[in-house]
């Protein structure tokens, strides 16, 4: 993706955001050479992937396929083998009208999507066949939405309106999209590690490459390796 592409969807974003009343933390709003000069400061920030991710997938066409997200926070995964300390994530996340955000399943993150506002939120559901790489396109799924339980076929498509959620234990392979409009989408998980907890159906990556034709607005959390040395 070109650079001054993902600042137009930063920018977007965070008036679509705004519009529902939620507010993004005060280092949202950082510029790349204020985060910088916090060096010293925003080591959890870095370590923990905070902030904005905007990605292809990989591949160049962020309309059809793609997704925006936000980490407002997130706990350390070697705290899950003891059993305590911060344990949780949250994301808030655009998922645009009939954008796809493809088929993926989680190892270890169990989530709840929740339709914070706008149109409906889709999701195509599919169990894991034991494999952890491939779909069961027979057995029915079973989920629950807000505490009540829910049964579809494999492949059904699960509707969640403003308001409504559904809780994706590891091995829910799903896909979804806005339906009818824009979707905010709020995500609260385990732990969150996006470069090794994501296996797609199809051979994709989780991060663009991007193409630097303009200066960034503010930095993704992809772009943390680059800046400060250190991966997110």
């Amino acid at each position: 993706m070109k650079r001054s592409r993902v600042n137009e969807i930063i920018a977007q974003a965070d008036e679509f955001i705004r519009s529902f009343g939620y507010v993004l933390p005060p280092f949202a709003y950082w510029t790349p050479s204020e985060m910088k000069d916090r060096q010293g400061e925003i080591g959890t920030i870095v370590k923990a992937g905070l902030g904005w991710d905007v990605t292809d997938y990989g591949q160049g066409d962020f309309d059809t396929l793609g997704l925006f997200l936000f980490t407002v926070r997130n706990g350390d995964a070697a705290d899950l083998a003891k059993g305590r300390g911060m344990l949780y994530a949250e994301k808030i996340m655009i998922s645009r009208q009939d954008q796809i955000s493809p088929m993926h399943r989680h190892t270890i993150k169990a989530e709840d999507i929740i339709n914070r506002g706008g149109a409906t939120l889709a999701l195509q559901l599919y169990n894991d066949d034991g494999t952890g790489v491939g779909i069961d396109t027979s057995g029915d799924v079973e989920v629950v939405t807000d505490g009540i339980r829910r049964v579809l076929p494999a492949g059904g498509i699960l509707e969640l309106r403003p308001g409504e959620s559904v809780t994706l234990l590891p091995g829910n392979w799903h896909k979804f999209w806005g339906e009818g409009g824009d979707v905010l989408v709020g995500e609260v998980s385990t732990v969150n590690d996006d470069r090794t907890d994501n296996t797609f159906l199809d051979p994709l990556g989780r991060f663009s490459a991007i193409e630097e034709d303009v200066d960034p607005m503010h930095l993704l959390v992809s772009d943390y390796e680059t800046w400060f040395g250190t991966r997110a």
